[in-house]
């Protein structure tokens, strides 16, 4: 668990702008995130919500503008085991591939160890501790090709979990399952955001879910349409600002 500062700046992003040849694809983007916060990162298709989440990450060099994490230039950043990354499309599995839950699990652990590094007692006390934190203790030894898409992604949170980092980043995590396993994962977003004080950074185009279970709300159409609480997100007029007309909301009962 992390102690956690809610006034420490853990990543801070200035005059952001990124383009794809003469496609701007981000203007300007400035904001700064802190620790134990759940940030939600909503907008349209195309708006550049991935980009934005892909530069914060060092994947992707912003044409202006400057990215910091943990008070260092991302460009200089070294301390990469202290970030998880559940990219998009992170469940979609050969169900072919020979690997358990563990060994899968395992795999985050290579960024601190190397390919080849051997696991200590304290390394098999972490893959275990995220197996239980994760509730995929009894899947340990399964394939993970014979496990469903919601306990996939589980495993793929474990994975991420289990260098012990302080910062979540998750790209679409709940794109192709059913709304029952997406209840479950959101709940263990907050569980794991509240108990052990992990920082979450989430894209995802389920506004209406977003809203509900972040604490703060970054709104993206190439510019930032809006950062802060959900509750005055859902006050001013930033749908019509986001997708470009007028918009209902309505929130779903989970």
């Amino acid at each position: 668990m992390h102690k956690v500062d809610h006034t420490k700046n853990i990543i801070e992003v200035k005059n952001v702008s990124f383009s794809y040849g003469d496609q701007q694809v981000l203007k300007d983007i400035s904001l700064n995130i802190h620790q134990g916060d759940y940030l939600g990162i909503i907008g349209p298709n195309g708006g550049g919500k991935t980009t934005l989440l892909k530069i914060m990450l060092g994947l992707l060099k912003p044409s202006r503008g400057t990215v910091s994490m943990f008070g260092q230039d991302i460009c200089c950043f070294k301390h990469w085991s202290k970030i998880g990354y559940v990219p998009q499309n992170a469940v979609r599995f050969d169900t072919s591939f020979p690997a358990t839950v563990e060994e899968i699990v395992t795999m985050g652990l290579y960024g601190k160890k190397g390919l080849f590094g051997s696991l200590n007692n304290k390394d098999k006390d972490k893959i275990r501790e995220v197996l239980e934190q994760v509730e995929m203790t009894p899947f340990r030894k399964r394939l993970i090709g014979d496990l469903s898409g919601g306990q996939q992604q589980r495993v793929f949170i474990a994975r991420a979990l289990v260098s012990d980092p302080e910062v979540l980043f998750l790209d679409e995590p709940t794109v192709g399952v059913d709304v029952k396993t997406q209840e479950n994962f959101y709940a263990l977003l907050n569980l794991l955001n509240v108990k052990y004080n992990l920082t979450f950074i989430l894209v995802s185009h389920e506004l209406d879910i977003v809203v509900q279970e972040a604490t703060e709300v970054a709104c993206i159409n190439q510019t930032l349409v809006y950062h802060g609480a959900p509750k005055d997100f859902m006050k001013g007029d930033y749908l019509s600002k986001l997708y470009g007309k007028e918009l209902k909301f309505i929130v779903h009962d989970h």
